[in-house]
């Protein structure tokens, strides 16, 4: 397993056991996992952002921490965000990231997430031109999202 994947999995594990609320003090944490601190702000950024349903504050200093809240929305309004958090242009691993996000927070079930990852697969989109085919993965992904949500 990945050290990223870890610091992943150790973070909503804390999520988890504090009701979706949890303070981390980076060095710590790092020490803890046996890692570098920058590895648990790369893990941070990368997989606890606005997009994925988490508000993320810092405050810096000796007594600083790192506070994670998973933001707790019905499954309507948890769609119209990520709807919203789409730009003009989603890639493929983009929109992979979304769908597990949506699944394993139980916005979507199995068979939805494996038909919205068919809908969003390079195989789709092999007649469509490079530089069009992230637009279009974009439009259809809000499609069919708006179309979940009513």
């Amino acid at each position: 397993m990945r050290m990223s994947d870890l610091v992943a999995q150790h973070i909503l594990a804390m999520l988890e056991e504090q009701d979706g609320n949890a303070e981390i003090r980076r060095n710590e944490l790092a020490s803890d996992l046996g890692c570098v601190p920058s590895q648990i702000n790369y893990v941070i950024t990368s997989r606890f952002t606005p997009e994925q349903g988490y508000i993320v504050e810092s405050r810096r200093g000796g007594g600083g921490y790192i506070r994670i809240t998973r933001v707790k929305m019905d499954k309507s309004t948890a769609v119209m965000h990520i709807v919203n958090s789409i730009g003009e242009r989603l890639d493929k691993a983009t929109a992979e990231v979304m769908i597990k996000n949506m699944y394993s927070q139980s916005i979507i079930d199995l068979t939805t997430a494996r038909l919205l990852a068919a809908a969003m697969s390079e195989r789709i989109f092999t007649d469509v031109p490079q530089d069009f085919r992230d637009v279009f993965r974009a439009r259809i992904f809000k499609n069919m999202l708006i179309t979940l949500s009513e």
